[in-house]
């Protein structure tokens, strides 16, 4: 049996063993950073427990109205939400989320890539970095945190954002939209930004690599409780096993960074 498994049915029994355990239907609302690991390991999460996950996708942030904070806000159910910190903050600033319910799952680094076959452009510094940009014929970024992030700070910081604008381009993500990578896949823009995990596995492209820690924001993939959460001890429990160590290989294989116990 995979270690990740023993872990889930040590967790689950506990759960089971709780007066009036019952499976469920959890509403589970999930950006894309996060969504390779919970789809390998949401489902041995089913079978163990009985429950049942139900999914909504929408990016953490950004003007979408899939966004979950716009989701939540007009009033659509969730028992979890699994997204990056700032979006959680969000929640949190909207009173949204239930206080003390934030979980931390892995950290995340934006990236890099090309077209395949295309030269790797140098990145490996700001200065790089920014010439790279400057050169580039159209650069992509998420509609979500990483994209409103370089837009707002991280071409700033670089000194560039005026002289980019106008070939820089916003890509709408999962559910109705795609990946950052696709767009530079068909050959529709030259360079792409987006988190790691959201990246590497889109075929068509190679990874160039991260960006500088001067302009890598710190990104933190979470799981929190709505504050109306209806199944909170069924989305307690699948944080806890989304988080623990046993399940760090898969994290680890998605392009993130399994966190520390703590």
């Amino acid at each position: 049996m995979p270690r990740y498994l023993a872990c889930l049915f040590a967790i689950l029994f506990t759960l089971a063993s709780a007066p009036g355990a019952i499976a469920a239907d959890v509403k589970v609302m999930i950006s894309a950073g996060f969504f390779s690991v919970y789809q390998e390991l949401g489902p041995a999460f089913e079978k163990a427990t009985g429950h049942k996950l139900i999914t909504t996708r929408g990016p953490s942030v950004g003007d979408s109205p899939e966004a979950i904070p716009a989701r939540l806000s007009r009033g659509e159910d969730a028992d979890v939400v699994i997204m990056d910190g700032v979006g959680v903050d969000l929640l949190d600033q909207r009173g949204l989320s239930k206080p003390g319910s934030r979980m931390p799952l892995a950290e995340s680094f934006i990236g890099v890539v090309v077209r395949a076959g295309q030269p790797r452009p140098d990145i490996s510094m700001t200065d790089a970095l920014r010439k790279t940009l400057l050169a580039a014929k159209s650069i992509a970024y998420s509609d979500s945190s990483s994209g409103t992030y370089l837009s707002t700070v991280g071409f700033r910081k670089l000194g560039i954002a005026d002289d980019i604008s106008g070939k820089t381009r916003k890509v709408r993500g999962p559910p109705s939209g795609e990946p950052v990578a696709a767009v530079v896949a068909r050959g529709e823009a030259e360079i792409g930004f987006q988190q790691v995990p959201e990246l590497i596995h889109v075929p068509g492209i190679d990874f160039v690599g991260t960006v500088p820690a001067e302009i890598q924001p710190p990104t933190l993939f979470v799981g929190a409780l709505p504050k109306n959460s209806q199944q909170p001890e069924a989305a307690i429990a699948l944080l806890r096993f989304l988080s623990s160590a046993d399940a760090a290989a898969v994290i680890t294989k998605s392009g993130m960074k399994p966190l520390p116990p703590g």
